[in-house]
């Protein structure tokens, strides 16, 4: 039977080390956090071969003691706090007291360091104070001793051969490029969150980076981002109790594939945060499509007490002791933000010069509200009459074909109210140009000639949206008009698809849709909503049951009441293919006024496209 022991000192820097020290990007952070915590207003950071051969890090900080320099390399020794009470105190980036110690078990590290002032150390001679500094080396833990050492004020620490005793860990690394990529990473990260600083990034003697102190945070992120996403970005500013939120967010043309663009600091920290990310893109909303993430850039500022950062060994995690509060503030102000950019989706050809066949999109955000229901959205509708079938009760049958315009009422002219925490008036909402023609094109696109130019209108998009707006607000009143069903409508479904239809009985009944148990896996229909007019309700149903089975968790009743909503007003809308007559062209062209925001489908895509006068010359070569 194995025994017990307790493991030598090798091995538990060893262990430890691989919590803190995961590839030569980690050893970067780590470094660069002392040299911050430090004061440096410098840093230069040198590496060769992606890390994994040498990796330098040289700044102009206060410096180290000598005497405090074999300190500085054993574990648990650190000089930003003193007592368990200072955890919830912490302004520092680091404080376990890990990093160098674990970064000199896996490593030969060299360590120089210079105070900015005299002193008086074991070093000098007769002990008299002398302006000097002190050296110490570490092969794998094992430390040589303090040498005298006259470099420049500040810290230089080396770290060559990274994991050569653990070869195994060494084996894993990736290509030096790839491991340049997750430096270049860290390095960002770093730059965005201290533009104060004057930092310097060079591989192989060839220079990746560099940022001046003098650059401010909009700068930064043209450098590291590209113009392109620098000039799409929003300013948000905003303060709540204790809570400070700033930074940018990007149009939703500036949208990536995963979640990687979005940057999320904590009083000048990178942090991963799910709550957060979720919030961020819950107010964009309605703005992407599915799979597609915004591009953000936000730093939250809180006292020190309102926060816990010792919960994970890199402190990329931390817990908030108010995370709901939080959460609301970051849904409430990026919606907000985004209200108060209203343009119609330009489209912008490639210029003559440029061989590229590519095709722009610039869409602007859509209006948003904090919450679907507790406050309106959207300004109110007028109750549309009931036909006769909505009042009579009979079998279902399909309803004649209904002109476009005559789905949704002319609304009142309410703006919709602001989130408390951001005292913000919404701006005028702009009204199209007088349109002098439309026509329709392939049976999907309406052509419409404005005094600015040409709009190009997708007729399915655009009445989407626009009966989405009227639903949501039908819901939030209760003026929902239903078609009830003389002979209630049987559908079969599975075992399991049956019970998920029923569970949200109440959330559909809401839309109008009413569903009963019919035994078995059998549901029943017994009314729908009267504006899906000829479309099948088992249609409708069957299309909810797809969306909920699709979900790996079921949203919140908001989310959820939202995506169904969504799914019928897609159902309702005239869709691609349908031929128009120019009455109804020039109805849904009006529709564009309908709502606080035509802008966008409800699920991201562009209504509208503008052709400005501008452009087109251009492409013809007038100007």
């Amino acid at each position: 039977m194995p025994r017990i022991l307790q493991l030598p000192t090798s091995v538990i820097t060893k262990i430890a080390a691989g919590e803190v020290i995961e590839r030569p990007a980690s050893v970067v952070k780590e470094l660069l956090e002392n040299s911050l915590d430090a004061g440096s207003t410098r840093i230069d950071i040198d590496i060769e071969q992606g890390g994994s051969e040498l990796i330098r890090v040289v700044d102009n900080g206060h410096g180290i003691h000598p005497d405090d320099l074999e300190l500085a390399l054993t574990n648990h020794a650190t000089s930003k706090l003193e007592t368990a009470d200072d955890l919830f105190a912490v302004r520092t980036m680091g404080f376990r007291g890990e990093a160098l110690a674990s970064i000199a078990g896996v490593g030969h590290v060299t360590i120089q360091s210079r105070t900015h002032s005299p002193l008086t150390s074991d070093l000098s001679p007769n002990g008299r104070g002398e302006e000097m500094g002190a050296e110490l080396t570490s092969h794998g833990g094992e430390l040589s001793g303090v040498r005298v050492w006259n470099g420049a004020p500040g810290t230089r620490i080396e770290v060559r051969h990274l994991f050569f005793n653990t070869p195994v860990r060494r084996k894993f690394l990736r290509t030096a490029s790839t491991e340049m990529g997750h430096i270049c990473e860290i390095f960002t990260r770093i730059a965005l969150a201290r533009p104060g600083v004057h930092l310097v990034l060079r591989h192989n003697d060839k220079k990746v980076y560099e940022v001046s102190s003098s650059d401010d945070l909009l700068t930064r992120l043209g450098v590291f981002f590209g113009k392109e996403v620098r000039d799409k970005l929003y300013p948000l500013d905003a303060q709540q109790g204790p809570a400070h939120l700033f930074g940018y967010i990007a149009d939703p043309s500036c949208d990536r594939g995963n979640a990687k663009a979005q940057y999320l600091f904590l009083n000048q920290r990178w942090i991963r945060d799910r709550s957060l990310g979720h919030a961020l893109q819950e107010g964009y909303r309605g703005l992407l499509m599915t799979g597609r993430y915004a591009v953000a850039f936000l730093f939250l500022e809180l006292p020190p007490d309102q926060v816990d950062v010792n919960v994970h060994p890199t402190k990329a995690e931390v817990r908030f002791r108010d995370a709901g509060a939080l959460y609301s503030m970051v849904l409430a102000c990026v919606r907000n933000r985004l209200n108060e950019e209203e343009l119609t989706s330009r489209l912008q050809p490639p210029s003559p010069n440029s061989n590229g066949n590519q095709t722009y999109f610039s869409p602007k955000p859509t209006e948003y509200t904090p919450s679907l229901f507790s406050k309106p959205g959207f300004p109110s509708f007028t109750k549309a009459a009931p036909g006769p079938e909505a009042s009579a009760a009979k079998p279902w049958e399909p309803a004649p074909p209904s002109s476009p315009g005559m789905s949704v009422a002319i609304p009142g002219d309410e703006p919709s109210e602001p989130e408390e925490i951001i005292d913000e008036t919404p701006t005028a909402k702009p009204v199209l140009d007088e349109v002098l023609n439309a026509i329709q094109v392939h049976n999907t696109y309406l052509v419409v000639e404005t005094s600015d130019g040409m709009l190009v209108i997708d007729q399915h998009a655009l009445h989407e949206r626009v009966l989405y707006e009227e639903i949501k607000e039908r819901v939030r009143q209760g003026t929902l008009d239903v078609q009830p069903l003389l002979i209630p409508e049987p559908i079969e479904l599975s075992a399991e698809q049956a019970a998920l239809i029923l569970e949200h009985r109440k959330e559909l009944n809401e839309l109008g849709l009413g569903v009963e148990d019919f035994g078995g896996n059998t549901v029943i229909v017994t009314r729908y909503p009267a504006l899906l007019g000829r479309r099948h309700p088992a249609e409708i149903l069957k299309r909810v049951i797809d969306h909920l089975t699709s979900k790996e968790r079921l949203p919140s009743r908001e989310i959820l009441l939202s995506d169904l909503m969504s799914l019928m007003a897609c159902h309702a809308a005239v869709r691609s293919g349908d031929a128009l007559t120019p009455t109804e062209i020039a109805a849904l062209v009006e529709m564009r006024h309908l709502s606080n925001d035509t802008h966008h489908c409800p699920h991201g895509r562009p209504t509208a496209l503008l052709f400005t006068r501008h452009e087109l010359d251009r492409q013809f070569r007038r100007i």
